[in-house]
């Protein structure tokens, strides 16, 4: 059983290179800025022709992870525009004013719909991590929950995603673990049964996002995972 490597994707180039290098997935986002906002839907239909691989788009229009009704209308819209063009799923995440899972605006934008979608690092601001979990579980069609097990990152919320993924096969199943995540993490990962990952700004030269998606780290990063499922596959029961 090999692993699951999504890569974000900024243009068609990116997807290009991604592709090549052997990831499985992109994300598509159109800025970073926030840490990742909505690309406009002749983008996504950019990358769509420029690849075979599932495509999952950001929907995310502001700073933080709060909406309002007055934009629940073009969320809706766009989610619709991306589809048009292409789009396999969303990435998409929303809290209330209590750091909680907005479950009622999150419902609005996927219920009724036959996508799988990913829950994105939203989660790892939440106050109740459990809470917000039980909550996620009851979401129609989500397949994946990109988290980092803290909102500052990989490196401090690596013991809570190892001690979530080995008390819970279900969760292990739903993490993607991203958010400055490192070599050195995917052995400890693997090893709890996390099958899915992800990276930015980690495929590309010097980690930086003016450069392109390089296909050699991308093969680097798919060789390190496919050998670290194998090793943890081969682990005794």
């Amino acid at each position: 059983m090999s692993g699951l490597l999504e890569v974000i994707a900024l243009h068609a180039a990116d997807a290009e290179r991604a592709e090549a290098g052997g990831a499985d997935r992109l994300e598509i986002v159109g800025s970073m800025n926030a840490d990742g906002l909505s690309p406009e839907p002749n983008l996504v239909g950019q990358i769509r022709r420029a690849t075979s691989l599932p495509i999952r788009v950001m929907l995310r229009l502001r700073e933080g992870f709060g909406t309002d009704g007055g934009e629940m209308s073009r969320l809706k819209g766009l989610a619709s525009s991306y589809r048009s063009v292409g789009a396999d799923g969303l990435v998409l995440g929303f809290l209330n004013g209590h750091t909680e899972i907005d479950v009622e605006v999150v419902r609005a934008l996927v219920e009724g719909s036959d996508w799988h979608w990913t829950f994105h690092r939203a989660i790892d601001s939440c106050i109740e991590t459990d809470r917000a979990w039980r909550a996620l579980r009851g979401l129609p069609g989500l397949d994946q929950v990109l988290t980092a097990g803290s909102a500052r990152g990989v490196s401090e919320g690596l013991d809570d995603l190892v001690r979530r993924a080995k008390n819970d096969p279900a969760e292990a199943a739903l993490i993607m673990a991203g958010g400055g995540l490192l070599a050195e993490h995917v052995p400890w990962l693997a090893r709890a049964g996390v099958r899915a990952f992800h990276i930015g700004s980690r495929a590309r030269p010097q980690g930086s996002w003016k450069a392109y998606v390089d296909a050699d780290l991308v093969r680097t990063w798919r060789t390190l995972i496919d050998d670290a499922v194998a090793r943890s596959e081969r682990q005794p029961s």
